[in-house]
């Protein structure tokens, strides 16, 4: 699943070198943490979030097959959100 979320991502965005996702998997469940590029966050939600509604309806659907359940998070860089707050105190 993994390398699916992936696959579909990096398609997606503008830089996919900063495609990255774990997998924290638990006993029924896997939680699947994707981080893109501060500048792709809005490319990988979409209009009104359809596009990672796409994608979460994608795992639902393969995650049946394999009887786990799969949840998507959309996390954003702790860098950049750390440079930004230094960068607004020292102005």
């Amino acid at each position: 699943m993994k390398e699916l979320v992936e696959t579909v991502c990096k398609s997606l965005v503008d830089v996919p070198d900063e495609v990255k996702v774990t997998q924290i998997d638990g006993e029924q469940t896997s939680i699947l943490e994707l981080r893109v590029h501060h500048s792709d966050i809005g490319k990988v939600i979409g209009k009104q979030g359809r596009t990672a509604r796409a994608i979460r309806t994608i795992l639902a659907a393969a995650g049946m097959k394999q009887k786990r359940r799969f949840n998507l998070e959309i996390i954003e860089h702790f860098e950049d959100t750390k440079k930004a707050e230094e960068t607004e105190e020292t102005e």
